[in-house]
């Protein structure tokens, strides 16, 4: 294929982005030029498959592509396909025509999780209505990838891939394939790179991160924590980093003690909890109970008072019953949390919750989610109120909205003061004075 003008278009987590960004700048090395999605001709969509909505969009997406361009070349990275490849073509080695698929008639072309990166070498072949997708279940090797963007303060870096768990309703390993992990050398020299690039923050990601693990010339296990203090010791950059979601069963006294003295870790954590009882724990084969989880804010806290502690939170599991909704609740109310993350259960085909029976309805799901939304909002407004009149650190990002600037707290706290190109990508220290209709915290520069 000539190498056109061509649009990205990305959903899901902060993994697909960085992996966009490093798909994205391979293809302007080879002369490819990236252009607004009104004047594209090659449509690249990095998919996601967690939801059923994820994927009613990425059809509604299609559709409006091609309303828009009948000529347009859509191309489909990633989950998707390798969802359509493990439902239907398990027996099938590489390639599949994808004429007859619902949905994706109008697509050129798709390509699975192990093949995104070779993207280019696809567009080569310009093979039309074609699936290149492998088995992910045996693939070992890691792919880097890391988010760049000029018109960003912040950078997503991938340091590890695939998961080992088995949750119940969770479709990644299938997708994503067995954990596997960035080497050690790397990650610390791409955190340099970006920080002479004038990244001021940097967010530490993958599936499972503290299942990271690199092995030496002498067999020697170095893990996450090894990891972190490597980080720690190398950089001395005037940056920040931030981890991304770590399980509750996986987080220690050695991380948490690690993170209270660090000079460039901040102490921002986010703990999925998924269900705050016990009964549906074990459903969704999670591997902790609700005492551990209480455990594991409490020492928090106990060490790092000033936390920010984040969690994910699914609602309408299969066998949810109303009592089992209400000790969520209750204990998401008891805890002293920043904020929640809520989604109401989507079943997926290629899950063992997808056959459990006791469904609950979408109604009833979706009034969970309400309540637990309005929940997570007086939490975030009693975090905020805790920090009002403190003083902190905030780096301010780049656009003007309204006439303020905007930026985060090292606690996740979302500030703005009145707009100056002098605070743009600047890390300032604040003193958070009050917050508006919007739970944003305006702050005095100091």
């Amino acid at each position: 294929m000539e190498k056109l003008k061509f649009s990205f278009i990305t959903y899901g987590c902060k993994i697909n982005y960085s992996e966009y960004s490093t798909i994205k700048r391979n293809l302007l090395k080879l002369g490819y030029t990236y252009v607004y999605s009104s004047i594209a001709n090659i449509y690249i969509i990095n998919t996601c498959c967690i939801t059923k909505n994820a994927e009613k969009d990425l059809f509604i997406l299609i559709r409006n592509i091609k309303k828009q361009k009948k000529k347009a070349y859509i191309i489909l990275l990633g989950c998707f396909p390798q969802k359509l490849y493990n439902k239907k073509n398990s027996k099938i080695k590489h390639v599949k025509h994808v004429k007859h698929v619902k949905n994706v008639k109008n697509v050129n072309l798709m390509i699975g999780t192990k093949e995104k990166f070779s993207l280019p070498y696809y567009l080569k072949i310009n093979k039309k209505n074609n699936i290149y997708v492998s088995n992910i279940k045996t693939y070992n090797y890691y792919n880097s990838s890391v988010s760049f963007d000029e018109t960003r303060t912040r950078s997503f870096i991938k340091i590890q891939d695939g998961c080992d768990y088995k949750c119940s309703y969770c479709p990644i390993p299938n997708l994503r394939g067995r954990s596997r992990s960035e080497n050690i050398y790397n990650i610390i020299n791409t955190i340099k790179k970006l920080a002479l690039l004038n990244i001021k923050e940097i967010v530490i990601t993958g599936i499972n991160i503290v299942n990271f693990v690199n092995f030496g010339f002498n067999k020697k296990k170095y893990d996450f924590f090894y990891l972190l203090n490597k980080i720690e010791k190398k950089i001395n950059s005037k940056i920040r980093l931030r981890i991304s979601s770590i399980e509750p069963n996986l987080l220690n006294n050695r991380i948490i003690n690690f993170i209270s003295k660090s000079k460039i870790f901040v102490p921002h954590f986010h703990l999925p909890m998924q269900s705050g009882s016990n009964v549906i724990l074990k459903k969704m084969k999670r591997r902790y109970k609700v005492t551990n989880y209480i455990n594991c804010v409490n020492q928090i806290f106990n060490i790092i008072p000033n936390a920010c502690i984040g969690t994910d939170l699914i609602v309408g599991f299969p066998g949810e019953k109303e009592y089992n909704f209400l000790e969520t609740y209750n204990l998401l109310k008891s805890l002293e949390l920043s904020y929640i993350q809520v989604l109401p259960y989507s079943e997926r085909e290629d899950t063992e919750a997808y056959f459990m029976k006791e469904t609950i309805t979408k109604n009833q799901r979706s009034k969970r989610s309400k309540i637990i939304r309005l929940l997570s909002k007086k939490k975030q407004k009693n975090f905020y109120l805790k920090n009002i009149f403190k003083t902190s650190r905030v780096l301010f990002e780049k656009t003007n909205k309204n006439g303020y600037i905007f930026g985060f707290t090292d606690t996740y706290i979302r500030s703005k003061t009145k707009w100056s190109t002098n605070l743009i990508n600047k890390f300032k220290e604040v003193k958070l004075i009050k917050i508006d209709n919007y739970n944003n915290i305006e702050c005095q520069i100091l």
